[in-house]
């Protein structure tokens, strides 16, 4: 997605408060980064197969290790939401 400039300077800040976790390989996660780079969204990705540090994130802030989980965090609110449809649904809302 093209953006001005400036537009994609607020869409920059709002993208440093959410981080996706994910799997490389599961095709539900591809779909979600797929609707990233469409959006052009910078969105930390973060691997939760094979990186420890992240499962473990998953596992004890999220409920369960399942993906992909965006983690939304707004001043000191943190969300996290699971199921691809719905965080395609969020990010076309907020970004689209």
């Amino acid at each position: 997605m093209k953006r001005t400039e400036e537009d994609q300077a607020l869409v920059n800040k709002a993208g440093e408060g959410l981080s996706l976790y994910q799997f490389q390989s599961c095709p539900f996660c591809v779909k979600v980064r797929r609707q990233i780079h469409k959006l052009n969204v910078p969105i930390e990705l973060r691997d939760a197969k094979n990186n420890e540090q992240f499962r473990n994130e998953l596992a004890e802030n999220g409920g369960r290790i399942k993906v992909p989980c965006l983690r939304i965090q707004e001043n000191n609110d943190v969300q996290w939401m699971y199921e691809s449809n719905d965080i395609n649904a969020y990010l076309q809302q907020r970004f689209g």
